[in-house]
């Protein structure tokens, strides 16, 4: 029966070739991107910084830091991303963020399921960084959680959506200097009462959609280790290529 199936699927695709997350009138090439689109996305695979997941221009070794990583005490242990962001990733990503383009997460998770592996094979429990409410009561969902629940489904961990939550509409990050964002952020995150089992003792994946300088992350970070987390690691679909504060 399945040889069947497979055979029906390629005469339909014969038929009316399959589209293209990217480009709806483009033929497939390779996990719903067209060629032009999956070969203008940077995808960051080792060597990169253990800690942050900066990309690193040679092999440094197993479990190599950046000078960054070496000096700084962080919330998050490490932290993966799929590609680097920049003007070919940007516009994917906004497609999920702002346009409603929810068909984009299962192809973000695809690529965060290989980018994360480290981190998902040691993690206990994935968890989205959280919206306001206000926010996600105009934007109808969170960009994510949608990522976070198809990566926790391929991975087999658990799933967690409201074992943080954004006590505070913190608004926009953009535009602010690194440290104009993490003073924005600074407590704006807690895991409720009722949820901190979810979390206590265990290894938390936070997913996330960008890294710009962390400062989100790490405050969500913080308040899980509050609740209890025994370690926090991240994972994010794309991160700028330089940061003055990886992590």
């Amino acid at each position: 029966m399945a040889v069947w199936r497979d055979l029906g699927r390629r005469v339909l695709d014969g038929v009316m070739p399959p589209s293209t997350l990217d480009r709806p009138v483009a033929r497939a090439s390779s996990i719903g991107l067209s060629a032009a689109a999956w070969g203008r996305i940077i995808f960051l695979e080792d060597p990169v910084c253990d800690g942050c997941g900066a990309p690193f221009a040679h092999d440094m070794g197993e479990g190599a830091l950046c000078e960054v990583c070496t000096v700084r005490r962080r919330p998050i242990a490490r932290i993966r991303a799929a590609c680097l962001y920049d003007e070919h990733s940007r516009d994917l990503i906004l497609q999920l963020k702002h346009a409603d383009r929810v068909d984009l997460a299962p192809l973000f998770a695809a690529w965060l399921s290989r980018a994360a592996a480290p981190l998902t094979a040691v993690s206990d429990v994935i968890v989205p960084a959280p919206l306001h409410r206000w926010r996600l009561l105009r934007r109808r969902y969170n960009q994510a959680a949608e990522i976070a629940r198809p990566l926790a489904a391929r991975t087999g961990l658990a799933y967690a959506p409201d074992a943080l939550v954004r006590r505070r509409d913190t608004g926009s990050q953009a535009g602010r200097s690194g440290a104009g964002r993490r003073r924005n952020v600074a407590g704006a995150f807690e895991t409720p009462a009722g949820r901190r089992a979810l979390i206590e003792g265990r290894r938390v994946l936070l997913v996330d959609d960008v890294l710009t300088t962390g400062a989100t992350l790490e405050a969500c970070a913080r308040a899980l280790r509050r609740a209890g987390a025994r370690e926090v690691c991240a994972a994010v679909i794309a991160r700028v290529r330089d940061r003055a504060s990886p992590g």
